[in-house]
């Protein structure tokens, strides 16, 4: 198959994109979640669809935010471990389910009940950031973005 960069030959449809990503982005700051929680989120999202570019993308962005190197190093484990928050718990939860939602609708980790940990606007801003990166992560796997040292 040929390599189709999608947003160079779509730049219309990259912008909006875009723009969507900017306001789930926005949701998720007027929800008050913690910037740290916001990309561990798309981490996770990103880990599971096997996006290198977006992992390398966000995993900057945390470490540019403050996130620790082992808090990374085991967020594709987080359930074994005692690092992240009931929260930051919950979030990844929501991230699994929605970015596996055509294998398990609703099966996950029972660590925290996500509907007690979080508000209804936080389900939904943690929503909102988690279909805009699988987006981008397809985009970014389907136009074959190159990821160099």
């Amino acid at each position: 198959m040929e390599t189709v960069n999608l947003g160079k030959l779509n730049p219309a449809t990259y912008k909006s994109l875009a723009a969507f990503d900017a306001t789930a982005q926005q949701a998720a700051v007027d929800a008050g979640l913690d910037p740290l929680l916001i990309e561990l989120v798309r981490i996770r999202a990103s880990q599971i669809n096997g996006c290198a570019y977006c992992l390398r993308l966000h995993s900057r962005d945390a470490i540019a935010k403050g996130e620790s190197a082992d808090r990374l190093a085991i967020v594709a484990a987080w359930w074994e471990t005692q690092y992240f928050s009931d929260k930051e718990q919950a979030a990844l939860i929501l991230a699994e389910r929605l970015t596996n939602i055509s294998h398990t609708p609703t099966g996950g980790h029972d660590t925290v009940d996500v509907d007690v940990v979080l508000t209804a606007t936080e389900i939904a801003a943690i929503s909102w950031l988690v279909i805009v990166i699988n987006a981008w992560n397809r985009v970014a796997i389907s136009s074959r973005y190159s990821v160099t040292p």
